[in-house]
């Protein structure tokens, strides 16, 4: 078990710095100094690890950001810390490791479609109605539906057809949702509390 988790993380970190396409079985068990013999032992084939890689990275990130949820003080301490997170994955990561799984992963891609997405969206309806609750956050809107529109606007945002890779960094996109998101939830004091905090 320990043998694959090592493949797994080593795998993961291989894809952020050189994307997917780029990194061949030969280069992962090079990087681990075992045989490709004995990478096989634990993985079927490159689809195979690339869907246990991504589904190692969705539960793996699932626990961070409960944890960020956790010591938030609260919801907009909560959603910055959230976005911190996301930005220095987005930093890390080869920007074209999201074209590689839609055009040559596609089962992986579908369980980011699900999974992920679907993650992302009850993570943001629970902070909406924290805010609301903690009287940050207007109390007009309808949390299921802003969450709604937060994840699609995620979705649009990896887009290449929408924001070509080489015209668009997605931590600027990434950031450039957050604070459209924000001014559009917060009510007065949510509003002053949003000013004193900077995503860059």
């Amino acid at each position: 078990m320990q043998t694959k988790q090592k493949i797994l993380d080593t795998t993961f970190n291989l894809y952020m710095k050189y994307g997917i396409k780029s990194v061949s079985m030969d280069d992962i068990s090079s990087e681990l100094g075992i045989s490709k013999k004995t990478l096989y032992q634990h993985i079927e084939n490159k689809d195979d690890l690339v869907r246990l890689v991504i589904t190692k990275y969705i539960d793996d990130d699932e626990k961070e950001i409960m944890e960020i949820v956790k010591r938030s003080e609260n919801a907009i301490d909560e959603m910055i810390g959230i976005a911190r997170h996301v930005l220095y994955f987005l930093r890390k990561m080869k920007p074209s490791l999201i074209y590689d799984l839609k055009k040559y992963h596609r089962e992986s891609w579908r369980i980011i479609d699900e999974k992920h997405f679907q993650q992302v969206h009850s993570i943001i309806r629970k902070n909406l109605e924290r805010g609301i609750k903690e009287g940050l956050y207007r109390k007009e809107i309808n949390p299921n539906i802003i969450a709604t529109f937060y994840t699609k606007v995620t979705e649009i945002a990896v887009d290449e057809s929408v924001f070509p890779i080489n015209e668009y960094k997605h931590q600027d996109l990434y950031i450039s949702h957050v604070n459209y998101h924000m001014c559009g939830i917060v009510n007065e004091k949510g509003k002053t509390m949003f000013k004193e905090i900077t995503l860059n």
